[in-house]
């Protein structure tokens, strides 16, 4: 009983000294752990965390029954641990800080108390281009020409684009047919659209490889297009030369079988809606929708 009591006492004088700041520390530790065990838990690092909780348990047997040479090899391995784990969870940790880099919310945040205005004021330059870019690839979905375009946004696609040819061409349906045409030099690789315009082809992108969720039967050109959007926040459109069907990679994940509408649809919300403020969104949606009506009319 005099334990429960002491107990209460304590917790109460805790209570007492409670202020607002450790609220919000507390909180701000416990999303960053939330997060930190998310990111592990989908990842290999799991494996890992195993690993090293095995290590811990052998280091507490070990200075429990006094195994000298165990205890001096843990203590020197816990020694390094820090640098150690950097470097084993560095794939992760470079997970972590792209996702969190090119989150738009923090983007504007951060930009807005910076220059305390928002800087997305304008419609991005690819909405001029949108309807160009799905005549093509309709183009391309007919006649079952491989093809693959990833569309730049916020992180910049310069190290990929080195490694293919560089055009920074207004778009046109005819250039881009004649660019994955499959007897063009540069039809293999993929093409990068940077502000709207075709700014590279013929680039190699690297495939995704620990993706569990990937369909076993979709080929190079599709893991290459996930692979893509797992380090980047690129949109990357996919034509497959086997059957001509659409899909589109975005933040590691594949959605296939796009018509025309659908396509139409996702690339103004994910190029143009999510990267613009009123009233600029709203005039953007108006047309859209107006167009929408227009055709459907006809």
């Amino acid at each position: 009983m005099e334990t429960i009591n002491q107990l209460i006492e304590n917790f109460l004088a805790v209570l007492r000294t409670f202020r607002f700041k450790d609220l919000v520390d507390i909180t701000a530790i416990g999303i960053i752990i939330f997060y930190l065990t998310k990111l592990v838990r989908e990842t290999r690092a799991v494996q890992l965390v195993k690993g090293i909780f095995v290590l811990l348990v052998l280091y507490g047997a070990a200075n429990l029954f006094h195994f000298t040479m165990m205890t001096a090899l843990l203590n020197r391995f816990f020694e390094f641990a820090v640098i150690v784990l950097f470097i084993v969870f560095q794939p992760e940790i470079r997970k972590f800080l792209e996702q969190l880099g090119r989150s738009n919310y923090t983007y504007r945040r951060l930009m807005s108390m910076l220059i305390g205005s928002s800087t997305d004021s304008e419609l991005p330059l690819v909405s001029q281009y949108i309807s160009i870019y799905v005549d093509s690839i309709m183009q391309l979905h007919e006649h079952k020409t491989g093809a693959l375009i990833v569309f730049e946004r916020r992180t910049k696609l310069g190290d990929i684009a080195d490694t293919g040819t560089i055009i920074n061409a207004t778009p046109s349906v005819m250039m881009i047919g004649n660019v994955f045409f499959n007897k063009a030099p540069l039809h293999d690789g993929a093409m990068i659209v940077r502000d709207g315009k075709v700014f590279a082809a013929g680039c190699i992108l690297p495939l995704t490889h620990d993706n569990k969720n990937v369909d076993d039967n979709l080929g190079t050109r599709h893991r290459a297009g996930i692979g893509v959007s797992e380090v980047s926040d690129a949109v990357v459109v996919v034509v497959s030369e086997e059957t001509g069907a659409i899909s589109i990679c975005r933040n590691g994940t594949i959605k296939r079988n796009f018509n025309r509408d659908t396509l139409t649809r996702e690339l103004n919300r994910r190029l143009v809606l999510d990267e613009v403020e009123t009233p600029e969104k709203l005039s953007f949606l108006k047309s859209v929708k107006k167009e929408k009506t227009d055709s459907e009319q006809l």
